[in-house]
């Protein structure tokens, strides 16, 4: 039987797993009605980012399970490279 990481990676070409990664950092604000969260993830340059509707539990330290796709933002007329969590899970 597969699992729903295996259905998701095979719907979308474009999405990427990483399992066991930890988080070197994790930042949590509010915008609105939403929390934007993001992640830094140990060996990984980049912001792994999430939206929530309720605040999370602080994941610094913490083994998980990333579903994610790159995705570029746009800061003050320059571009970065940014990963769009869309599944977070402790592992």
């Amino acid at each position: 039987m597969k699992s729903d990481v295996d259905k998701l990676l095979k719907k979308n070409q474009q999405l990427n797993q990483l399992d066991g990664v930890k988080v070197t950092s994790h930042v949590q604000r509010e915008s609105g009605d939403w929390f934007l969260n993001t992640l830094m993830i140990e060996g990984y340059d980049v912001p792994f980012k999430y939206k929530r509707t309720k605040k999370y539990r602080d994941l610094k330290g913490t083994p998980v399970n990333l579903t994610y796709y790159r995705e570029t933002e746009d800061v003050a007329g320059m571009e970065f490279e940014i990963m769009k969590v869309v599944r977070v899970r402790k592992s």
